[in-house]
């Protein structure tokens, strides 16, 4: 009856294991599907673009050379890495130093400036657009990379509150013993705190690489010579006023596709560290 009731046990166990992997499977389909599609598209000539199977002999990866070509792509492949960079760097920096502040040091106005911080994500971003252009506009910055540059030096109110969250969590006595070293404020922040949140600064970098790369909008608005372009403007080259290039579209999209996903795929790590930090008591 024991054995029985354990070969029970063990069947249904393997079950939801095979039920789990089978809707996970079916999930990642959905989800593969259209990036399976976009690069077959990319291998396809012209003439069979519209056949509806998905990869049609024999492929043509001609098209990823006359894509890389048609565009000044290792120009507004610098221009983009420019505007990445510049934004983790500010993100990091800034968002950090400015956490540090509000979950370590004391202050009678450390409450309201905080819910003042906080009070900004709260604002439609679609408002903040003409307020900026026609502040950028004053300054000279239209048609360089500064206005996607240098607001990321003044942090953003989410991960400011992100970070503030995870220096909580981080024991005060750490500040104590560093204090009675010698070190200052900023020390502390730069070799003690910094290090202990790297996963939480890795998770940050990777979603402001990917908003940054994939942005269209703020180079649309801001940046008008060919020169200055971004790779997201450089795919828009591709769509003209009555005719889309399909196959170069596709091959380009799968290439500038290539970081993000690598990006992502390194440091899933980082994400499931980041929530473990939160395991540290006060």
């Amino acid at each position: 009856m024991k054995q029985s009731l354990q070969r029970m046990a063990r069947d249904i166990r393997i079950s939801k294991k095979v039920l789990s992997y089978f809707v996970l499977i079916l999930l990642a389909f959905f989800f593969l599907g259209p990036l399976l599609w976009m690069f077959s598209t990319s291998l396809k000539d012209r003439t069979s673009l519209f056949n509806i199977e998905w990869f049609s002999l024999p492929w043509h990866w001609e098209n990823y050379t006359y894509a890389l070509t048609m565009i000044p792509f290792w120009n507004q492949l610098k221009n983009t890495l420019i505007v990445v960079v510049l934004n983790i760097i500010g993100q990091l920096l800034v968002s950090s130093l400015v956490a540090y502040g509000f979950a370590r040091l004391e202050s009678p106005v450390k409450k309201p400036m905080f819910i003042l911080v906080l009070a900004t994500m709260m604002i439609p971003s679609a408002t903040m657009v003409i307020p900026s252009y026609i502040l950028f506009k004053h300054l000279g910055w239209i048609d360089t990379l500064l206005p996607l540059t240098v607001p990321a030096f003044f942090g953003h109110a989410y991960n400011i509150f992100l970070l503030k969250i995870f220096y909580q969590k981080i024991p005060f006595e750490y500040d104590e013993a560093a204090r009675l070293d010698g070190a200052g404020y900023l020390r502390i922040w730069w070799q003690l705190l910094l290090p202990l949140t790297k996963p939480v600064l890795a998770t940050i970098a990777v979603f402001t690489f990917q908003n940054n790369w994939n942005d269209f909008f703020g180079p649309l608005i801001y940046l008008q010579s060919v020169e200055n372009f971004t790779l997201q403007l450089g795919l828009a080259s591709f769509s003209g006023m009555y005719r889309v290039d399909w196959t170069s579209l596709m091959a380009a999209a799968t290439v500038i596709m290539i970081p993000c996903a690598f990006v992502f795929v390194v440091a899933q790590k980082y994400f499931a560290q980041s929530l473990s930090i939160t395991g540290l008591k006060e």
